[in-house]
């Protein structure tokens, strides 16, 4: 999962929670940390969200009366605390971030992500139109730009440093014969599969296996490979990598489930049954591994 999303969570979260509190600017910095331990430990690249916040606190008489002009028709405080604060966090990215570092639409687009995850049913259409609306007085900047998919074609993934994660589609049989998966819950609302980061001495199996048993304390057989995932990062010391996330499918003894490890922004673990996982909220990534993954179960 995206760093970013992740520290972006935290940083609407801390402004709920400072704005359903005292309003002590003072005591944001403290929430802000708090959250971070809590939800996102040992996570590097909080910095520039650290400064994003600050920026928040600071200008927020200015973003709220952005925000009142894009939406007259809705008073501040008749707006929900969740969608103020994620209008909040998407308008500072747009109106005064570096457009560099977070394209307008990227911000848009993060913004109305937060609003469906933690808001009502309607909160990203009304975020989609208010951040829409500012777009517009802005002028649509950077509109003609190419979109992160196609900056990546053009980039030499090649001359970037590779760094490796391990997941599994991990599948038990119960007392009764039927097949349940093993599945993941994260903080943005979405069942995931549980993966984690390959040491340069062990291989994919070895590191995807010690990972597992980490966060979960299974201990999983591997039959096969499913297939990988690519795409860029930013770290803030390593600069642009290549991540690259090795799934694979892995079969385990049907036991209670834990999350061992209470780290990267994980909240839930469950066993599913292939009729449940259609129901779910499920990355599109991810997705298409458990699909690999029932068709092999239903052929063996």
């Amino acid at each position: 999962m995206s760093t970013r999303h992740l520290a972006r969570s935290i940083v609407m979260q801390t402004l709920f929670e400072w704005d359903m509190g005292s309003h002590d600017d003072n005591q944001v910095m403290n929430l802000f940390h708090r959250n971070v331990e809590e939800f996102a430990p040992g996570v590097e690249d909080m910095k520039f969200f650290e400064d994003m916040l600050a920026g928040i606190i600071k200008k927020r008489q200015i973003l709220d009366d952005i925000l009142q002009k894009a939406a007259p028709e809705w008073p501040l405080e008749k707006i929900s605390s969740v969608d103020r604060n994620v209008l909040r966090v998407g308008l500072y990215e747009l109106v005064f971030g570096d457009r560099v570092e977070v394209p307008p639409k990227v911000a848009i687009n993060e913004a109305i992500e937060l609003a469906k995850t933690f808001g009502g049913e309607n909160s990203g259409r009304f975020v989609n139109g208010v951040l829409g609306a500012v777009y517009k007085e802005l002028g649509e900047p950077d509109k003609d730009q190419p979109s992160k998919k196609e900056k990546e074609k053009s980039v030499n993934k090649k001359a970037f440093p590779i760094e490796k994660k391990g997941g599994a589609v991990i599948f038990s049989r119960d007392t009764s014969g039927i097949v349940h998966f093993a599945m993941v819950h994260d903080v943005f609302g979405y069942w995931t599969l549980s993966k984690g980061g390959i040491d340069d001495l062990e291989s994919e199996e070895e590191g995807t296996k010690r990972e597992i048993k980490e966060e979960l304390g299974l201990d999983i057989s591997i039959i096969k490979k499913l297939g990988e995932n690519e795409y860029m990062a930013s770290h803030p010391e390593k600069g642009k990598i290549r991540k690259q996330v090795m799934y694979f499918l892995a079969e385990s003894p049907y036991q209670p489930l834990r999350i061992e490890n209470e780290s990267g922004g994980l909240d839930d673990v469950r066993w599913f049954t292939a009729d449940e996982i259609p129901g779910l909220n499920i990355y599109d990534d991810v997705m298409k591994m458990l699909a690999l993954a029932l068709e092999h179960v239903k052929n063996q």
